[in-house]
This record gives structure tokens, sequence and C-alpha cells, in this order.
């Protein structure tokens, strides 16, 4: 009963404030515009509507590639809002009325991590509906297959739901170990945006690093969902199994959730 109350006390927070709603709305604009032009793109050219371009008749395999940026370029965003269900407490000073009216600590946290793979689950098919809906629209325009007749191509679309409840809960354990909500979300914006693209980018270019780039956090992701546009020309030989990344990607949440639980959750709140 006490997790229940807990995790219905934090949708309660998060549905009640414009924060979640916000970060949808960019979701959607943000992926589905990419999606959509990157579709068109690759169907004119498959069709050789674009001049100097050939027909290739290609339209399974990319159908996959514009489904997947749900993931590979959408992640960002349950990655924040699972770090901003942490560091909104510290910031606003509602942790210590939410240890008042629940003294249980671990309860607390299994609350959040509850709501956060509900806020995940809609995240994620708020990401699937704009990036395969237009994408399908645009493939099927041109008259190429969709790949949504498929079961892999489905299976592909589910597990982009379980990467976006893990990677709230990865934010959710970057929350609990940089309790500054700024400093949590200029770290989040500046790995995810410019650290981790030029790590796998020299990944892909220096054999050494190969076998490290994969076990990077959106690396992992992508495996787990099985395609992403920056796997495009990379080849997937380095890359690992559907469930490998899904491992790796909840490793990185148990780590972090373990670590800011120890280090910050259990401390004492003023």
């Amino acid at each position: 009963m006490t997790l229940l109350r807990a995790t219905s006390s934090e949708l309660t927070k998060q549905f009640t404030t414009a924060i979640w709603w916000i970060l949808a709305l960019v979701l959607a604009l943000y992926v589905g515009m990419i999606a959509t032009g990157l579709a068109f793109a690759i169907a004119a050219s498959a069709t050789g509507a674009l001049p100097g371009t050939t027909t290739t008749g290609e339209g399974p395999a990319s159908g996959s590639l514009i489904y997947s940026l749900a993931n590979s370029i959408g992640y960002v965003f349950p990655l924040l809002i699972g770090t901003l269900l942490v560091t909104g407490e510290f910031r606003h000073k509602t942790l210590t009325p939410t240890f008042l009216a629940i003294p249980r600590r671990g309860a607390v946290l299994g609350g959040k991590l509850l709501a956060g793979a509900v806020l995940g689950l809609l995240y994620g098919v708020i990401a699937v509906v704009v990036t395969a809906a237009p994408g399908a629209a645009v493939f099927a325009g041109f008259g190429l297959e969709t790949g949504l007749g498929t079961g892999d191509t489905w299976a592909m679309l589910g597990r982009i739901l379980i990467a976006f409840v893990l990677w709230v809960l990865v934010g959710i354990g970057t929350g609990l170990v940089v309790r500054n909500q700024v400093a949590a979300i200029v770290i989040v914006l500046a790995f995810t945006q410019f650290v981790e693209p030029l790590l796998r980018v020299g990944a892909a270019f220096v054999e050494s690093l190969s076998g490290i780039g994969r076990f990077l956090p959106g690396a992992a992701g992508d495996a787990l969902v099985g395609a992403s546009a920056l796997n495009m020309g990379s080849g997937t030989a380095d890359t690992l199994a559907w469930w490998g990344g899904g491992l790796v990607l909840l490793g990185y949440a148990v780590v972090l959730l373990l670590i800011g639980y120890v280090t910050s959750w259990r401390r004492d709140v003023a």
C-alpha cells in the first residue's frame, strides 16, 4: 500500500505540472519533423523522384531506420524527464514533506521508479507514433513497402518502448547522483548531444575503440532497438545483440540508482 501511495503521489506531481507535456510536445515536433523529412528524402531517392537518382525499390529496411529515430534521437527526452523527477524535489525543497508523508525512503524511490516507467511508456508511444505514422505514410505515398506488415518491425517498435522506460530509469539515477537540477540537465545534454556522438564516431574509425563504443549508453539503447541512423556505414559487427543492449542499459540504471541511493537519497534533508 505504501508503494502504491508513493506511485500515485509521484504521478499526481508530474501530471499537475506543465513540464511533462512541454517535453512531450517538443519530443513530438522534433522527432516527428526529422522522421518525416528523412523519410521523404529516402523515398524520393529510392523511387528516382530526385534528379540524378535511380529506383532502388527499398522499403522495409528504410522503414526500420525511420522508425528507430524515435530512440536514436529522441532518447534524451525520457532521460531528461527521469532526471527532473528527482532533481525537482531538491530544487523546490519538496523532498522533506514527501519523506514526512511517506517515511520509508525506499518506497518513495520505488514510487518514482514506477511513475517514471509510466512516463517512459507514454513518451515511447508518442515517439513511435510521430515516427511510424508519417514515415509509413510517406513510404506508402511513394509506392514503397512500409515494413509495418512484418513482425520484426513491430518487435522493434515494442523494444523502443522498453528502451524509453530504461532511459527514464537512467535519468532517475542521474538525478540521484547529481542533485543540482541545472548541473544535471547540462550534463545530460552535453553527454547525449556532444560527448557520446563524438565517442561513437571515434569508435567507428578507430579499431581499438570499437569494443568500447558499443557499451556506451546510446549505443546500447540503439542495440536494444535494433536499428539506428548512427550505425549507417559503420557496420554491425561490433553491435550488441538486442538483449545485450538492454542489459547494458539496465546496468547503467542500476549502478546509478545504487550510487545515488547510498550517497544522496539516504542523506538528511533540510
